[in-house]
């Protein structure tokens, strides 16, 4: 008897529906993909140590100003894209702007989305994600983070609405965030993360 190939298979296609009554049932976080689900939630250690570190450097570099950072509860709506994404941090300015979806505050304007690369993700995370954001107005700086390297890609939105890329590597290095006035140390983005070789 042959196996059959995975990849052969129906995929169930899942409804709107479907995906927000799981949204509701529990504490785990899912993103809906054009029919699919995927579910978020957990990670690797460096993945959360590393997202507690961007999220808490932004803050300290923020605080008492115009904006605001956000963890990744903080859903933002990718009109594109629906219903919404959850970044594994985010930065509003001004004043923050809200749509209720089905029962979930969901932030329309997002100036900085940061987003902590895994090997099931990182795909997604340069292409699909990234071409989701840039559908919102207020959107301007994106930041991928390696887990198993000192490296952030740095992509930031040109005048002419292009994006220009720039690699910061080497736990010395400073990355600059025009669009918010703040500046990230990799050393802090990467504290207490051990590398394996």
């Amino acid at each position: 008897m042959i196996a059959a190939n995975p990849k052969d298979l129906p995929q169930y296609y899942f409804s709107l529906d479907e995906y927000f009554a799981l949204e509701h049932a529990g504490e785990a976080r899912y993103e809906y993909w054009d029919g699919e689900i995927v579910c978020i939630s957990g990670g690797s250690r460096q993945h959360g140590r590393i997202s507690s570190n961007v999220h808490g450097q932004l803050y300290l570099g923020l605080r008492g100003g115009q904006c605001q950072t956000f963890t990744a509860e903080q859903p933002v709506k990718t009109p594109t894209l629906p219903p919404y994404r959850y970044p594994d941090a985010s930065v509003a300015c001004g004043e923050l702007k809200y749509e209720n979806v089905r029962g979930i505050d969901v932030l329309l304007n997002p100036v900085v989305i940061v987003e902590v690369l895994s090997p099931t993700s990182a795909a997604r995370d340069y292409e699909d994600k990234f071409t989701a954001y840039q559908a919102i107005q207020t959107f301007s700086e994106y930041l991928l983070v390696a887990q198993d390297t000192p490296r952030v890609a740095h992509y930031a939105r040109q005048p002419g609405g292009g994006w220009e890329r720039r690699d910061v590597t080497g736990l010395d290095a400073v990355l600059t965030l025009t669009s918010i006035g703040c500046a990230l140390k990799m050393s802090d983005v990467y504290e207490d993360v051990t590398f394996t070789i």
